[in-house]
């Protein structure tokens, strides 16, 4: 019996300030969707370290005199600068590409892009060294001994664009987590504000319950609950914005995706963080009604 009635007391709570419940919960669906928007970058990032950190690699590019008529990299400056490179104190392997297997090679990474494809010719595309290194960090020491050599075009370090990208989505998330911050503070100030207003539209029969002998907690605990509730209903909804948005970012920017330069986020990324934005939302809105009923309410 004492079960139902608390439970009773939170539905007509909920139904009561309905407006104030709609409220806090779309403002914590909210906060809990740029959460989950933020978890979901870090994982980005940490499949985009996974899936390139082992192949990063230095790109030696070569002028186009020496990419137009060195097909095979047996004369000079091209059979010197391979030389070098393989002599070179930590370098893994060396591969020479030419003109034709580069162009090859850009027609498989943009297949997606036909426009792009269709756009780009095999002269515009250089002969490259295609250098792996023990330690990628150490690239500097290969763009150091290498450019301005003769025969060279340009060095380029991947490690270094995958630097940018990962800086990028870095701010893009402490951007999200920002605005999320002050979401949820949103969220804390209505959870407390209706609950406030929950135990004063009840003050009446809730002093006559601790007049014949009820608890503080028991008295107390409809209204901790009704703020659970509404934390986990937004955090269902927050979730539901979250899976739209990750199947409409993936089909918007499917030539990204597809192309593998981004790893796919898809439902089951949503699925792994759904428990950490369920707990939080838990965790908030009992902290914070605990907190309210304690330090404002006194019934």
């Amino acid at each position: 019996m004492r079960t139902s009635f608390v439970f009773s007391e939170v539905v007509t709570g909920l139904r009561r300030n309905v407006t104030m419940t709609i409220a806090m919960i779309l403002t914590t669906a909210i906060s809990l969707f740029l959460l989950g928007v933020g978890l979901l970058i870090v994982r980005m990032v940490d499949k985009v370290q996974d899936n390139y950190q082992s192949k990063l690699e230095v790109s030696v590019l070569l002028t186009n005199d020496v990419s137009a008529n060195d097909k095979d990299c047996a004369q000079q400056p091209c059979a010197g600068l391979r030389s070098a490179l393989e002599t070179t104190s930590g370098v893994e392997t060396v591969v020479y590409e030419n003109r034709e297997k580069g162009y090859e090679r850009f027609k498989q990474i943009f297949e997606a892009q036909p426009e792009l494809v269709k756009l780009a010719r095999p002269e515009a595309i250089p002969a490259t060294f295609r250098v792996k290194l023990e330690d990628p960090e150490r690239a500097d020491v290969i763009v150091q001994a290498f450019s301005g050599k003769a025969g060279v075009k340009a060095v380029n370090d991947q490690g270094e664009f995958l630097g940018r990208l990962i800086d990028l989505f870095n701010g893009l998330r402490n951007g999200v987590l920002g605005f999320a911050l002050i979401q949820a503070l949103a969220a804390l100030l209505l959870i407390s504000n209706t609950i406030q207003v929950s135990a004063f539209t009840r003050r009446t029969e809730v002093g006559i319950m601790r007049l014949v002998g009820a608890t503080r907690w028991y008295t107390q605990l409809p209204f901790l609950i009704e703020a659970v509730v509404a934390g986990i209903i937004g955090a269902v909804v927050g979730l539901g914005f979250l899976a739209a948005g990750a199947i409409g970012v993936t089909k918007m920017s499917g030539d990204l995706f597809s192309s593998q330069i981004l790893p796919p986020m898809g439902l089951l990324d949503v699925v792994i963080v759904s428990p950490i934005l369920l707990g939080v939302a838990v965790l908030i809105s009992a902290l914070t009604g605990y907190v309210t009923l304690r330090l404002y309410v006194r019934i």
